[in-house]
């Protein structure tokens, strides 16, 4: 629902913190609240996910989009809740937590609070081999808007068209086929979708 807030930092607590944005204070819980501390007083852009259940309804915040993917994904996760992923973020770097999952390292995964074998295990079950939006560089052979921002040179077109493409539902190998031959033609956004999704039907 929300992408993200911005606004000026009005309160840091041990489990939140305060944004104002037009008089309105937006309360939003996050892994380490006072790493915002040099930033009090400011404005500041924090990325939200807006948590809704019958019982709760919460924002919580996060420093960058790879936080925010992972502690969705870490939701999915039988056994962990929205306590539980906070936790797992604050205690750990977003890639240190992808590099356990996919090594299998169960010991690594269980020092989180409320994360026991079960559940470290479900974890490595639940999200091996799918987290590659959140570590590039642990997926080198797989499309990333990072990688491909590097290749295609100072144009944001065409990784905008295959962004797009993807939020359709095409995937990362039917992508890379069309690749190669879009890099060669200087186009608009709109214009390498259509010539895209022209080529997407002939595969």
């Amino acid at each position: 629902m929300y992408e993200f807030v911005r606004g000026k930092l009005d309160f840091i607590g041990p489990e939140y913190v305060v944004i104002e944005n037009n008089g309105i204070g937006y309360q939003i819980l996050t892994p380490n609240p006072f790493s915002y501390t040099p930033e009090f007083g400011q404005e500041v852009r924090i990325y939200t996910y807006h948590y809704v259940r019958e019982d709760i309804m919460a924002l919580y915040g996060f420093q960058t989009r790879e936080e925010k993917t992972l502690f969705t994904k870490l939701l999915n996760v039988t056994g962990i809740g929205p306590k539980g992923a906070l936790a797992i973020l604050a205690s750990g770097e977003p890639e240190q937590v992808v590099q356990a999952i996919e090594n299998e390292d169960e010991a690594f995964l269980v020092k989180f609070p409320g994360v026991g074998k079960k559940t470290a295990r479900q974890m490595i079950l639940d999200l091996k081999g799918k987290l590659p939006d959140i570590v590039p560089d642990f997926f080198p052979n797989l499309f990333s808007a990072d990688k491909l921002q590097a290749e295609s040179g100072p144009s944001g077109d065409l990784e905008e068209a295959l962004l797009a493409l993807k939020a359709l539902g095409y995937s990362d190998k039917e992508l890379k086929k069309i690749t190669p031959e879009m890099k060669k033609e200087k186009l608009t956004t709109d214009q390498y979708i259509k010539k895209a999704l022209q080529k997407l039907l002939k595969l």
